[in-house]
């Protein structure tokens, strides 16, 4: 199996359609349910809400997903059954084989009740229709280039041990940034506030990351200096990430990091060591991206000739 246990939640919803194509001479028996076994409206809604919920039994690779709703529609053409699945669900993978599962049950069960009333019946075909959900919906496209700086608070470490602040690279490079600069700076609050006021007044950057100095320590002072440049509070941000971490380690609820804006520019804390950034970065993006068009109205992005 896929390890999804990094991907951040959200709604997903998939649609699977199967068809059963029969001899129309059948079809007023149909339309009756006078079958020799049965309704095939009602079997195909339990069989279809069954192979859904029991997609995990029948697929080797497939994870277990708790599931928020399943609808399964039948609809009789004049030589075709045509039977469709929809399944909904708030989880970190994808629904789709539920869908098709579902649906392919549901024909399954249909065909076995057909099949005394017409030996020529045959399944036709069965796909998915509709597949919405997971971070693939909120990537957000821009025209032009967005800027980043990275800065790593610690009195101790260097670039050669610095591996929260690569990973937060390689995330921003693959989201499009351009990496603007990229320095280790210490704990001192005077420093770190001169630093986030330079790269958003100055240089006008979309976004700048910082990873260290979130802690309870002494001379954990990151959130402190932030605060302070800010002229408006993210709040949603940091509660999305400590509420992210704090399901994977005890240890997030003690990171006080914060996030917002100061003139068009983000800053976001994050906690310093690799697994915490992993799991900051994960739930950060792609969801941070749209916050870029929102405070911008779409112009902001023409004011970068001097850090290009």
């Amino acid at each position: 199996m896929i390890d999804v246990g990094d991907k951040p939640e959200s709604l997903r919803i998939a649609t699977a359609q199967a068809l059963l194509i029969f001899d129309h001479s059948i079809f007023d028996s149909i339309k009756k349910g006078d079958s020799p076994k049965g309704n095939i409206f009602e079997i195909a809604k339990v069989a279809g809400t069954m192979g859904a919920k029991r997609t995990s039994d029948l697929i080797p690779y497939c994870h277990p997903i708790p599931i928020d709703d399943i609808k399964v529609e039948v609809i009789i053409e004049s030589d075709c059954i045509r039977i469709e699945v929809k399944v909904k669900s708030i989880w970190n993978t994808g629904v789709e084989m539920e869908a098709l599962t579902g649906a392919s049950i549901a024909a399954l069960s249909v065909y076995d009740i057909l099949k005394p009333l017409d030996h020529s019946l045959y399944i036709s075909s069965i796909k998915l229709l509709q597949k919405k959900g997971g971070i693939g919906d909120f990537k957000e496209e821009f025209k032009e280039n967005l800027y980043a700086v990275v800065l790593t608070i610690s009195d101790s470490r260097d670039k050669n041990q610095d591996k929260s602040g690569e990973l937060i690279i390689e995330t921003l490079k693959k989201y499009g940034f351009t990496i603007v600069d990229y320095k280790i700076i210490p704990d001192e609050r005077e420093i770190i506030e001169n630093e986030l006021i330079i790269y958003s007044d100055k240089k006008n950057v979309n976004i700048i990351i910082t990873t260290g100095g979130t802690g309870a320590g002494p001379r954990d002072v990151t959130p402190e200096a932030t605060r302070k440049t800010l002229d408006k509070e993210l709040l949603g941000i940091v509660e999305n990430l400590r509420y992210y971490g704090q399901r994977r380690t005890p240890l997030s609820m003690l990171s006080r990091g914060v996030a917002g804006i100061r003139g068009s520019t983000i800053i976001v804390n994050m906690p310093g060591s690799v697994t915490a950034v992993s799991q900051s970065i994960n739930a950060l993006f792609p969801g941070i991206m749209h916050v870029f068009k929102v405070i911008s109205g779409h112009t902001h992005h023409h004011q970068h000739q001097d850090v290009r």
